[in-house]
């Protein structure tokens, strides 16, 4: 015979679960989510990429920032001399 704990557990748990599948949202309840033309939906594509594309190009940004600290002065001196040394030869070699 079970318990009238158990029986009240079991009868929480099936209420909690219920519960829990009755608050999940579907996507048909957002409809800024789920776009009804394919126009809209190529708009909010386009507009995630450029989203992530600037969060990326931060991100990158905020990276460089820290390589760059890091690095001492001779060696940041060095490498832009490099650089424009570089681009003078490139700049021969087309002519």
């Amino acid at each position: 015979m079970i318990s009238k704990v158990m029986k009240y557990k079991t009868i929480f748990h099936v209420f909690l679960l219920l519960f829990l599948l009755n608050n999940s949202s579907c996507g048909s309840s957002r409809p800024d989510k789920n776009p009804a033309t394919v126009e809209e939906a190529e708009k909010q594509m386009a507009k995630d990429a450029k989203k992530s594309n600037r969060e990326a190009k931060k991100a990158k940004k905020q990276a460089e920032k820290i390589y760059w600290k890091a690095q001492s002065k001779e060696a940041r001196k060095s490498i832009k001399k490099n650089k424009k040394r570089n681009k003078r030869i490139a700049r021969h070699k087309r002519k």
